[in-house]
């Protein structure tokens, strides 16, 4: 069995795959500070509520956009899964051109997505990931990666609007019936999710404007639902896209495992 980690900067997603299947996923807080052990001892409980036990996993995937957390997730695999994990980055078979003036500076989250929606959706296609910033990403219809943009996240912006004002409350994200809002919790939640609603349709339109085509749009993340609801341009809301994405990156560098046991 695979097991797949996607360690974003506040959650980190853990899916286990039997073949081409999805079996579980969890989601957990991702912790700078957390050790190997804890990490195991957490993967091995989590594993062991769906009857699976840690000695059926063989390989490991991960895509990370913490660095301060690899260290410790490369230990648990040693230790406890006894087999050295494949990290997304340089040198990773992705099956994209990637054309970013420096390959590098791409987030593994981010190519790890463009794989799963050009595998699914072909090309082109337009990927947004509502974590804790928004990205926008685009792949020609020739498996290039072109690039994209990066925004504030939702709830960074909700938190920020909190934060840097004396007199507006902490909101929950829920979206009002109305824009022209007749309270001030109601008028933070319309400016912030329809406000974002305009964001992202916007950043779409002007991206398929510089593709000179249309494109499949897909979303994913957190919050990709609360904003398709009201978004004209998302066509699919697609909620395992960065788990398939490892596993279809995983089918192509399998040669890779090392196995410690």
């Amino acid at each position: 069995m695979l097991l797949a980690f996607d360690v974003g900067n506040t959650n980190i997603v853990m899916g286990v795959f039997d073949k081409d299947k999805l079996l579980h996923s969890w989601r957990f807080s991702t912790d700078r500070d957390k050790s190997s052990d804890e990490y195991g001892l957490l993967a091995r409980e989590m594993l062991g509520w769906s009857n699976i036990a840690i000695n059926q996993i063989d390989s490991v995937i991960i895509s990370s956009v913490v660095p301060p957390v690899n260290h410790a997730l490369f230990s648990m695999c040693i230790k406890y899964i006894r087999v050295q994990p494949i990290f997304i980055g340089p040198g990773i078979k992705t099956g994209l051109n990637i054309k970013y003036d420096n390959p590098k500076e791409v987030g593994a989250d981010r190519i790890v997505n463009a794989v799963a929606a050009y595998e699914i959706y072909g090309g082109p296609v337009i990927i947004i990931d509502f974590g804790t910033a928004t990205t926008f990403c685009a792949v020609s219809e020739s498996a290039e990666y072109l690039g994209g943009a990066i925004a504030p996240g939702v709830v960074i912006s909700a938190d920020a609007l909190f934060q840097r004002t004396a007199k507006l409350p902490k909101i929950e994200l829920e979206k009002p019936d109305r824009v022209i809002a007749r309270n001030t919790v109601a008028g933070m939640q319309a400016g912030i999710i329809y406000g974002y609603v305009g964001l992202v349709d916007y950043m779409v339109k002007r991206m398929k404007k510089e593709l000179g085509k249309d494109a499949f749009v897909v979303a994913t993340g957190g919050l990709a639902r609360l904003i398709s609801d009201e978004s004209e341009e998302i066509d699919e809301v697609n909620s395992l896209l960065t788990m398939e994405g490892l596993r279809l990156i995983f089918e192509k560098n399998k040669d890779m495992v090392v196995n410690v046991k």
